[in-house]
């Protein structure tokens, strides 16, 4: 399409779909059409933004006739924030769409035979259903259409929110967010509106310079807070005063902690992490085990609907109480010592030192001594030798990061020849891949898709696989 082109209204178009990634999709011709923000039963008009030799970009101009599966998003901020892409479905269509989803990509990437679900497990929180959410300062905000209309000098105002998709150098400011109890929005609001008071400088994020850059916020099922600052600069004395302005107002932070990251990222992980007030870790409790959670932790995002995602790969495991189980990608243990009370023996392995650490603080934490833990590259530590200091796997429970798992690890896997593996995944597609690596060896006898994330496309799915005999 030539440039002067791109822009064309595309008149009266009915949506039909979703694509994997979450975008509706429809057909203009022979080309797959993916729209922002649309739902399946939408008649619309579309703008073309992009238009490739296969498929297009839209946006919704105007929407003539709304799909009868739409609901009112409540955020102010849907349609600008990626964060919650299907605030305007009805929270059942939503669960309906994940597990054909995954169903659809298990069997176009994985070409496995898939026997029938379980039905997808919701969550029982829709909104403020997350414990931690990070939120960026800057100095000159991104503006939004509605904004330009009223005044073009709010450009320079500054912001605190969430960086616009794909645009890393923009932040959308952020007035409320419902995915987390409201006391995160207190605070947050509450640390920008001191910060113009008292004249402290915003983040930069083109020049990487300015005191108040980012605001890490963690909370627990008994409502205590961790927060974390990252400020850009030694600032001592304005770091001072907005720290201790937060540990007088809020007596619900346990834990307040800063970071002074004068890189040109924002990773949190190569950094020095202070403690100003309170502990250094915030103690979670999924079933009737604690965990120690440092800023550093991974932890699942969902502390209720974490509980119900480990104990479908309870289930799945089948345990008697005289297995050995490995536990692969295990981070700070949350999985390894869910199993531990249900085995004989579990072996955790994880590549991140600090999150074995935490894990090792964990295990003793909840005297569970049944437990050994391994730091390192996983496709360096699970060799077929492994078995021999640590005992043959009856089962082995995966849950790889995004990526997946490297053809490496798939291959020692089916070597071990354990009787089952659980695959806990966040990305179907990746599990999809690696579930035809082991085909020959194992067939899928049942799996459940595990609603994590409410409003969004992703989705976790839990996959038994089983020995094929020989």
């Amino acid at each position: 399409m030539p440039r002067n082109q791109r822009n064309q209204i595309l008149e009266n178009v009915t949506i039909t779909g979703f694509a994997s990634e979450g975008k509706a999709v429809t057909r203009i011709g022979d080309k797959v059409a993916f729209v922002e923000f649309g739902a399946p039963g939408d008649v619309a008009d579309l703008r073309v933004l992009q238009d490739k030799s296969s498929f297009m970009v839209t946006s919704i101009e105007q929407l003539k006739m709304p799909s009868p599966e739409r609901v009112s998003p409540v955020c102010n901020h849907f349609g600008y924030c990626g964060g919650c892409k299907w605030q305007h479905l009805d929270y059942a269509q939503q669960l309906q769409y994940k597990q054909e989803q995954v169903e659809e990509t298990l069997q176009r990437l994985g070409k496995i035979q898939l026997p029938a679900p379980q039905p997808i497990l919701g969550s029982e929180l829709h909104y403020q259903y997350r414990n931690k959410l990070e939120f960026a300062f800057c100095n000159k905000r991104w503006i939004t259409p509605e904004e330009m209309k009223v005044s073009r000098d709010r450009k320079e105002l500054p912001g605190a929110g969430f960086h616009i998709p794909k645009r890393w150098d923009k932040i959308l400011h952020i007035e409320a967010c419902h995915l987390m109890d409201g006391l995160a929005n207190e605070i947050r609001n509450t640390v920008y509106d001191f910060a113009i008071e008292h004249n402290i400088s915003f983040y930069d994020v083109a020049e990487h310079h300015g005191c108040l850059r980012q605001l890490s916020l963690r909370n627990n099922l008994k409502g205590n807070w961790m927060v974390t600052v990252m400020f850009g600069g030694e600032e001592e004395e304005n770091r001072e005063k907005v720290l201790e302005m937060m540990k007088t107002r809020f007596p619900a932070i346990t834990s307040l902690q800063y970071i002074v990251n004068t890189k040109k990222n924002d990773s949190i992980y190569d950094q020095e992490i202070h403690l100003y007030h309170g502990e250094a870790t915030l103690t979670e409790t999924i079933g009737n085990l604690n965990f120690l959670i440092g800023p550093k932790s991974f932890f699942q995002t969902n502390s209720k609907q974490t509980e119900r995602l480990y104990q479908q790969a309870l289930d799945y495991a089948g345990l008697k109480g005289n297995e050995t189980v490995y536990d692969l990608y295990c981070g700070i243990g949350t999985i390894s010592l869910f199993l531990a009370k249900h085995a004989k023996r579990v072996l955790g392995i994880e590549s991140v030192p600090e999150a074995i650490e935490d894990a090792h603080k964990n295990a003793a934490l909840n005297q569970i001594n049944n437990v050994d833990f391994l730091a390192g590259d996983m496709k360096d530590l699970l060799k077929p030798d492994i078995a021999v200091r640590y005992g043959k796997p009856d089962v082995i429970v995966t849950d790889p990061p995004r990526a997946g798992m490297h053809p490496d690890v798939v291959e020692t896997l089916i070597k071990l020849s354990p009787e089952k593996i659980v695959y806990v995944s966040c990305n179907v597609a990746t599990q999809a891949r690696d579930l035809k690596m082991m085909e020959e060896f194992y067939e899928v006898t049942s799996w459940r898709p595990v609603d994590m994330f409410p409003h969004t496309a992703h989705v976790e799915n839990v996959v038994l696989l089983t020995k094929r005999k020989s």
